[in-house]
């Protein structure tokens, strides 16, 4: 498989506090990869030095074989990188159809399949649909985190990253976006996803990396996963 994503030796700080020591991982074209640990071991950081949100101190990340450490968000977005970020982060001012329509960009570098438009958007989430013309703030948890996946899927993207997918949502709802990441991986489209429910991520993903304290310290398939309790119980609290 090609690599799409490639990150080595990866270091991060926050001011004098460093974050990350030495990480590395990639995603190839159409795999589904987690990032596994507990709170505060590094996860989203990553995801933070992926955009350009968080500098890198050192090491490299390239995507499609374009070196982005030193890249701005806006061109590594660009690039084909869509994050779906922790909390949601809608806008709550704007009507679901203008928060989509506020990131949309046409497909054209190189992504496969199916452009993502409105309407596509809108039969991929039919519930979206419904809420158009409503608020972001006037929704539910559930159908705020359909449209955050939306609004990343309208920017067309290469690989798709989600932080904290299904936290804090009903377990029915927690299904169905389950079902819409499965949808998505059955398209080809490379993700990302970091998640606290193990046991779906083990039916879903493909590869597996485990962060403890900035570094990685196991990584391998779902049935590499199943088979080690000691990574379960030592590094997930599982």
């Amino acid at each position: 498989m090609t690599a799409l994503l490639e990150v080595r030796n990866l270091h991060a700080s926050y001011g004098h506090a460093q974050a990350l020591f030495g990480v590395s991982f990639q995603v190839n074209e159409g795999q589904v990869v987690t990032l596994l640990g507990r709170n505060g071991m590094g996860r989203s950081t990553t995801i933070k030095c992926l955009f350009g949100l968080l500098p890198v101190g050192q090491g490299e990340i390239s995507f499609d074989g374009k070196i982005t450490s030193a890249l701005p968000s806006y061109s590594i977005a660009r690039l084909g990188l869509g994050l779906v970020p922790e909390g949601r982060q809608v806008f709550p001012n704007l009507s679901v159809e203008e928060n989509l329509v506020a990131t949309a960009r046409a497909a054209g570098h190189g992504g496969k399949g199916q452009p993502w438009t409105l309407q596509r958007v809108y039969q991929f989430f039919p519930r979206l649909k419904e809420r158009s013309s409503n608020l972001g703030s006037q929704l539910s948890g559930g159908e705020q985190q359909m449209l955050a996946i939306g609004r990343a899927l309208m920017t067309n993207p290469r690989l798709l990253v989600l932080d904290e997918a299904t936290e804090g949502l009903a377990p029915l709802i927690r299904a169905e976006i389950w079902q819409a990441l499965t949808a998505l991986k059955a398209e080809g489209l490379s993700q990302i996803v970091i998640d606290k429910n193990v046991g779906a991520l083990l039916e879903f993903a493909d590869r597996h990396y485990v962060l403890e304290k900035g570094k990685v310290v196991w990584d391998g398939s779902s049935d590499d996963l199943r088979g080690d309790d000691r990574i379960v119980h030592q590094y997930l609290g599982v």
